[in-house]
């Protein structure tokens, strides 16, 4: 008999079908576990590491217009299949009903117009859950739409951009958004009102290609993957080694890209810093707002 025997462990069976699903994160950078629920309250953001997921388009909204203000407009444009596109699973119009019923939303982006920090303003707010937030007709139409009001209006407009690039299901159709947009945008340069542009991971293609770079102001996220094409692609194009880290929103404010790289949760804050600029009006007349 042994003089010193092994303590008596109880031991407790975890049945993991009884740990309820979705309700734990894990952080890519740091590892680190987050109940989802603060990292909602945290706007998608790790608090230690900094980490920016993906935030949707409601909560986006929710984060920078005052509360009470918001209206959103276009919300009964739909897409339809200009091309009679069947892909090997499904067709076109199955692909937009299954992220229909996904997301709740109509198509990729959400406009309207609303007040940040008492400022009138018009935006328009990219959403990566809908089919990659590929730019087909109706995300083209509802952001040229966004930008026109705030010609009308006389208001600064914002669009918060994130994108896998053009919408192959509509073809021509989907390249033709970037003209459309990026002409949009000129009739405001020349009425000088102001246009703010916030890049998000990922922004890539056609987006970043048109009215994602045409900002009075490019602001983006920590980290947030911009460019046009993948980096294998470039490689393979240019027969170059590409620099590390060459398509993140750090890299492109080294060289001049972009203006700043701002945080989710100081982003209202920043803006209304800049809105006030572009307005005339007074920090103390906005707090008072």
């Amino acid at each position: 008999m042994a003089l010193f025997s092994k303590p008596n462990y109880s031991r407790v069976t975890v049945n993991r079908k009884d740990i309820p699903k979705g309700l734990w994160t894990k952080c890519p950078k740091s590892g680190e576990i987050i109940y989802n629920k603060e990292l909602e309250q945290n706007l998608m953001v790790v608090p230690k590491s900094g980490y920016h997921f993906p935030l949707p388009a409601p909560a986006r909204i929710d984060s920078l217009i005052d509360e009470g203000t918001w209206e959103e407009k276009d919300n009964d444009l739909v897409s339809v299949d200009p091309l009679q596109f069947r892909g090997p699973s499904s067709s076109y119009p199955e692909k937009l009903e299954q992220y229909q019923k996904k997301t709740q939303l109509k198509d990729a982006v959400l406009s309207g117009h609303g007040e940040l920090s008492g400022i009138p303003v018009n935006l328009a707010v990219m959403d990566f859950r809908f089919l990659g937030a590929s730019m087909g007709s109706v995300v083209g139409e509802k952001i040229t739409r966004a930008i026109e009001r705030g010609l009308d209006e006389k208001t600064p407009v914002i669009i918060v951009s994130t994108s896998g690039g053009a919408r192959m299901y509509e073809g021509i159709l989907s390249l033709m958004q970037m003209a459309k947009t990026s002409a949009a945008l000129g009739r405001l340069a020349e009425a000088r009102l102001p246009y703010i542009s916030i890049l998000t991971n990922p922004t890539m293609a056609g987006v970043m290609a048109s009215f994602a770079s045409l900002g009075d102001l490019i602001v983006a996220e920590p980290a947030a993957l911009v460019g046009f094409a993948g980096p294998r692609v470039i490689k393979e194009t240019t027969q170059q080694d590409l620099p590390p880290g060459f398509q993140t929103s750090e890299f492109l404010l080294d060289h001049g890209l972009i203006d700043q790289i701002i945080p989710r949760l100081e982003m209202k804050a920043r803006l209304t810093h800049f809105l006030t600029a572009f307005t005339g009006r007074k920090l103390e007349e906005t707090a008072a707002s």
